[in-house]
């Protein structure tokens, strides 16, 4: 509590999927709402520098969460935006940042920054011996970025950044939008749609070979809020669970869990994506004590539950998050 107290805080992306519980947790850290500073992308484009120099006035930590995301289908048809905007947003903020002299920069980067085939699991170590997957390179390329500048600007200026690499997050109030969601979400609206509209059968990209790590929203949240209490280095740091499950597997879970009764079709045309993902834990663990919690068929089935709860809301928003 000591160390919020009285913290104005700016958290771009803050209205977002991961961002709101990482606020809605600030606030029962001690606090005052009326000192976490929220600027909505609707009202305040990032892109441009003069609204970055703007909102980062008076603030003792920056967060930055704010990013353009999307799944594979999306990675593919919006590189170039994905690269410039997630580049250009992060770039500024972090320099307006440390021209407003603010104590500590939390930056949110991407399990999307890893070579392609990093052997498993994935250690911070391994983050520059290779090229990412192709599909999400841009975006995974224009975050890292901001890991350069976050060392950079520690060594020449002493400017206090951490940069954080969480995986895929899943959870209520997701992004369940067909054109933009994550694998998750995307499952999740596909079968529980084909249940409820009684279809035959239900069509999944790839081959189901590719694995996933994944980590529920609030324990990511709990995570991103230890590390800035607690950590204060230049190396990055991953934010996961330390499992892995193959896309079949997961397939088949959701299935099990919504209830439908139908076949899967596997489009083996489309792409499966990061051959395998799943971190390696241990630094989290070891510079601030960080462990997610969510058992991950719970989490599932609260995810589900949610979605079927406010499906129609869901089907009518769009929304933004921070992982890939």
């Amino acid at each position: 509590m000591t160390f919020w107290s009285d913290k104005k805080i700016l958290i771009t992306g803050g209205a977002g999927f991961f961002g709101s519980r990482v606020v809605s947790q600030l606030i029962e850290k001690g606090v005052k709402k009326e000192n976490i500073l929220i600027p909505r992308s609707r009202d305040i484009d990032l892109r441009k520098w003069e609204n970055c120099v703007r909102v980062v006035k008076g603030s003792d930590m920056v967060i930055h969460l704010a990013a353009k995301v999307g799944g594979i289908g999306f990675n593919q048809a919006y590189p170039a935006q994905l690269f410039y905007d997630n580049a250009i947003m992060g770039i500024q903020m972090v320099e307006a940042a440390r021209q407003e002299n603010v104590e500590k920069c939390v930056i949110v980067g991407t399990i999307c920054a890893y070579p392609k085939f990093t052997p498993v699991p994935f250690r911070e170590d391994e983050l520059w011996n290779g090229y990412p997957e192709e599909t999400n390179a841009p975006y995974g390329l224009a975050k890292k970025m901001m890991l350069v500048q976050s060392q950079a600007y520690r060594q020449e200026y002493g400017f206090n950044s951490i940069y954080l690499l969480p995986v895929n997050l899943y959870g209520p109030g997701d992004n369940f939008d067909p054109a933009s969601s994550h694998v998750i979400p995307a499952l999740i609206k596909k079968f529980t749609d084909a249940k409820r509209n009684n279809d035959p059968s239900v069509e999944v990209w790839g081959t189901g070979a590719a694995s996933r790590e994944f980590l529920y929203v609030d324990d990511a949240a709990r995570g991103l809020i230890l590390a800035a209490e607690r950590y204060n280095k230049s190396e990055p740091v991953n934010l996961g669970s330390g499992m892995e499950i193959t896309i079949r597997d997961l397939v088949s879970l959701i299935q099990d869990l919504t209830g439908y009764q139908g076949t899967v079709r596997w489009n083996t045309a489309k792409p499966d994506g990061q051959p395998k993902r799943c971190l390696d834990v241990s630094r989290a663990k070891r510079e601030y004590g960080f462990e997610a919690q969510m058992p991950f068929r719970e989490g599932l089935k609260r995810t589900i539950e949610w979605y079927e709860t406010h499906r129609r809301e869901a089907d009518m928003r769009q929304q933004t998050g921070n992982h890939c």
